[in-house]
C-alpha cells in the first residue's frame, strides 16, 4: 500500500489540475509566505534490517508507524519554485527485535527541507500540485527496551528526501492540502553501549490538512 501513495498523489494532482483551472486569479505565485498544518502518518518500511546485540547475531528489526501533528513553513521566492520546512511534534514508535523477543521505542523529530517546483505556479489553476527535493535531519530521544540493564541507542541520522504535494484553493489564503514525503533515514544502532549495526526506517510520510497564506 505504501508504494502506491506517491503515484496516487501525483495522478491526482495532474487529473484536477486538468479539470479544474479557474477565471479567477488568486496570485498564487512569487512573495507567497504560508503555512500548511494536519495530521501525519509516519509509515516506516517493511523491513528495517538486521542488527546484532547481546552476543546474537542476524536480529530483525521492525519499527512501527505513528501519526500526530505536523506543519510546514514555506516562501514562493518565484512563481514556480520554492522553499518548505516540514517540521512535526515528536513521532513515537515502538520497535520489535528478533520477532518480539525484545521490544523497545523510540521518540524522533524528522525537520526536512525542500525545495519545491510548481507547474502550474503563476496562473490561475484553482489547483496547484507540487514535487520537491531536499535533504532531512533527524532527531532520535528517549529510546528504550525491555531487557534489564540493557539501553538503546540511536544516532541522528542525514537523508534525502522527495515530495509530492497538491492544494486545492478555496480563496485567497485558504486551501486544502494533501501531501506525501519519501524520507531516507538510517541511524547507527548501540545497544548496552556496543555497535549493534544500522536501521533503516525510511519511511512515506502522508500529510493532510489546510493551507494559509499570509
Amino acid at each position: 500500500m505504501r508504494h502506491t501513495v506517491l503515484p496516487a498523489l501525483l495522478a491526482a494532482g495532474v487529473a484536477a489540475a486538468a479539470f479544474t483551472a479557474s477565471t479567477q486569479a488568486f496570485a498564487y505565485g512569487a512573495g507567497d509566505l504560508y503555512t500548511r498544518v494536519g495530521v501525519a502518518k509516519v509509515s516506516p518500511k517493511s523491513d528495517n534490517g538486521d542488527i546484532h546485540a547481546l552476543g546474537m547475531t542476524g536480529l530483525g528489526v521492525d519499527v512501527d508507524d505513528d501519526t500526530g501533528f505536523a506543519f510546514t513553513l514555506g516562501y514562493r521566492f518565484h512563481d514556480k519554485l520554492g522553499l518548505e520546512l516540514l517540521a512535526a511534534q515528536p513521532f513515537k514508535h515502538d520497535i520489535s527485535i528478533a520477532d518480539g523477543a525484545v521490544n523497545g521505542e523510540t521518540k524522533h523529530l524528522p525537520p526536512t527541507l525542500t525545495l519545491q517546483y510548481y507547474p502550474l505556479g503563476g496562473t490561475p489553476a484553482r489547483v496547484q500540485p507540487y514535487i520537491g527535493a531536499g535533504v532531512n535531519y533527524t532527531h532520535f530521544s528517549d529510546e528504550e527496551v525491555d531487557v534489564p540493564g540493557a539501553s538503546l541507542d540511536l544516532d541522528d541520522s542525514w537523508g534525502a528526501a522527495g515530495q509530492l504535494g497538491i492544494d486545492v484553493l478555496i480563496d485567497e489564503h485558504w486551501a486544502m492540502n494533501a501531501a506525501a514525503w519519501y524520507i531516507d533515514i538510517d541511524t547507527d544502532a548501540k545497544v548496552a553501549g556496543a555497535d549493534a549495526g544500522t536501521v533503516e526506517i525510511d519511511p512515506v510520510v502522508v500529510m493532510g490538512g489546510i493551507s494559509y497564506r499570509f
